[in-house]
């Protein structure tokens, strides 16, 4: 006769971690049928003496992790007068970690599912910054938390990136001249557009260095004091019309530009 059991996976919060602990284990009895249920976010009494009663009933054991220390000490003190083997797969490492470091935990639930939220925000946002770089595709305005405006080499990219950083989409649209400003700027961008402006002879060096790099002669339109003039005025033009904060980055470090962009954002000035 096959060997049948049941692992009943109960936690406060999502119950991942308590379930991949229960896949790994029940992979090592291959010649038996293990059904692993997962009930997720038990907040109360009732919950857990819902899942006791089915569990009693069966062959089966309970696998939790609640983090409430009276919903564990209850759900451990019922399942014992049901005689119903149990495993508390938190506790003993909180409990040692609590004993080691002399420190209180926090008992929030869910908080390792959140830190993963955090990295997959993350990860969005990256791509998202280079998805909607250097103006490639005008409908990243939309969705995007920032929109960052600046003639060529005023840190837009390396800026954005660092906003992503803090979870933050932000697209960023250079401004020339000879190109109109996407429309999506003025619409769907007003209210979270942020300009970007340096001083006029720290870019002309900027951009002689560049072209050196890129081997080319330092003669180019590109790095001229006219050219850079009326490039600053044009943007000096489009902020004015959007009404948008501007943030000089002129001898500041690409974070001391984010942060400043990040106060702004938070001080909602618009």
């Amino acid at each position: 006769m096959a060997h049948r059991g049941r692992i009943y996976i109960v936690s406060d919060s999502l119950g991942e971690t308590a379930e991949r602990v229960a896949h790994g284990a029940a992979i090592q009895f291959e010649q038996a049928e293990i059904r692993i249920e997962r009930l997720s976010n038990v907040s109360d009494c009732r919950g857990i003496d819902a899942v006791l009663e089915r569990a009693a009933g069966e062959t089966a054991i309970v696998i939790y992790t609640i983090v409430r220390p009276d919903l564990s000490a209850y759900l451990k003190q019922r399942a014992q007068e049901l005689g119903i083997r149990t495993v508390d797969v938190m506790g003993p490492v909180i409990q040692a970690l609590e004993d080691t470091l002399e420190l209180k935990p926090q008992l929030v639930p869910g908080l390792s599912h959140r830190l993963d939220r955090e990295y997959f925000d993350r990860v969005e946002a990256i791509e998202f910054a280079v998805k909607y770089d250097d103006g490639k595709d005008p409908r990243g305005i939309r969705e995007a938390d920032i929109v960052l405006l600046g003639v060529s080499r005023t840190s837009k990219t390396p800026v954005s990136l660092y906003l992503a950083n803090h979870r933050l989409k932000v697209a960023n649209v250079p401004l020339v001249p000879e190109v109109p400003v996407p429309q999506e700027v003025f619409q769907e961008g007003r209210n979270k557009s942020i300009g970007l402006v340096i001083d006029a002879e720290l870019l002309m060096s900027i951009r002689r260095q560049r072209l050196k790099s890129l081997g080319l002669g330092s003669s180019a339109q590109y790095a001229t004091m006219e050219r850079i003039v009326a490039e600053l005025d044009y943007a000096w033009d489009i902020f004015n019309r959007l009404k948008c904060p501007v943030v000089d980055v002129s001898n500041h470090a690409v974070e001391e530009t984010a942060t400043r962009v990040l106060e702004i954002r938070q001080g909602g000035h618009h």
